[in-house]
């Protein structure tokens, strides 16, 4: 009997080359508030995600839904202008679907951002930081049930997800654009709700700088199909309990505003630079 799983990503496939037989070398994901970032590339082809048969679509402010298939530089690559979230109610295959798929379409680069609750020490709202490592306790792994053999090993290594030759093209970029670049471990919890005060405490002791509602469980579904990871988290606000004020979404998509133009810098550079 034939993984309902695998099968919904192959007729997504099907969905996808009856439109264009474009071949990406590098995936972007655009976190909460950063899809302005996609006026920069050179388009091809746009495919809403409500034109693809059983492909999840997006239900956030702020994650407008549509693939985008183009140029940045000489760079081929294909950008989520909007991410699943594992909060909207979808199943945790459906969540990382459209990082599975990306894979399939020929990317073997894949660029996860996000916007994030800063815990670091010096951290405010409109930093950008470079995900070193992560924590994926807290959510669902994408993993979980019967193989898909077709995609990855039954017990991938998750020592080396955040590649290092990716991680020093984005430091060189930043330093020579005076672009202040923090670095830290980025926790991914469920949501919707932000994390308590107490939870906050919980994460900065286990050595987290960055705490959100996505990344890890594409990074674990895209690691397991052996792409290349890197990530970047935009802090739009202060966690829970730091700066003493009350958390909210609007907060989020004006940090993310502010932060946009050295976002836009750092993300299209390097990905110019990368060795695909």
């Amino acid at each position: 009997m034939a993984n309902a799983v695998y099968e919904k990503l192959l007729k997504c496939k099907e969905a996808v080359r009856k439109v264009t037989d474009f071949e990406p070398d590098v995936a972007l994901v655009l976190g909460s508030g950063l899809g302005g970032f996609a006026e920069n590339i050179k388009i091809e082809t746009e495919i809403p995600y409500s034109d693809i048969p059983g492909f999840p679509v997006s239900t956030v402010p702020g994650h407008a839904g549509k693939f985008i298939f183009g140029y940045l530089g000489d760079k081929k690559i294909v950008c989520m202008k909007g991410r699943i979230h594992f909060y909207e109610g979808y199943n945790i295959s459906d969540v990382v679907l459209p990082a599975r798929l990306m894979k399939m379409l020929g990317a073997k680069i894949l660029f996860l951002t996000n916007a994030a609750g800063g815990l670091g020490e010096g951290f405010g709202a409109g930093d950008l930081m470079l995900i070193t490592d992560h924590i994926s306790i807290f959510a669902p792994n994408p993993l979980i049930g019967p193989n898909l053999d077709e995609l990855g090993p039954r017990f991938p290594d998750m020592s080396n997800v955040y590649k290092k030759d990716l991680q020093d093209v984005i430091r060189a970029v930043a330093k020579e654009n005076g672009i202040d670049l923090k670095e830290g471990v980025y926790c991914q919890c469920t949501g919707p709700s932000f994390e308590s005060p107490a939870e906050i405490k919980m994460l900065a002791k286990l050595g987290v700088s960055a705490v959100g509602m996505s990344t890890v469980n594409e990074a674990i579904a895209a690691n397991h199909m052996g792409m290349r990871i890197c990530g970047v988290s935009c802090i739009s606000n202060l966690a829970a309990g730091i700066s003493g004020e009350p958390l909210s979404h609007e907060e989020v998509q004006e940090a993310a505003d502010k932060a946009a133009p050295l976002f836009t810098k750092l993300v299209s550079e390097s990905i110019k630079r990368f060795e695909v």
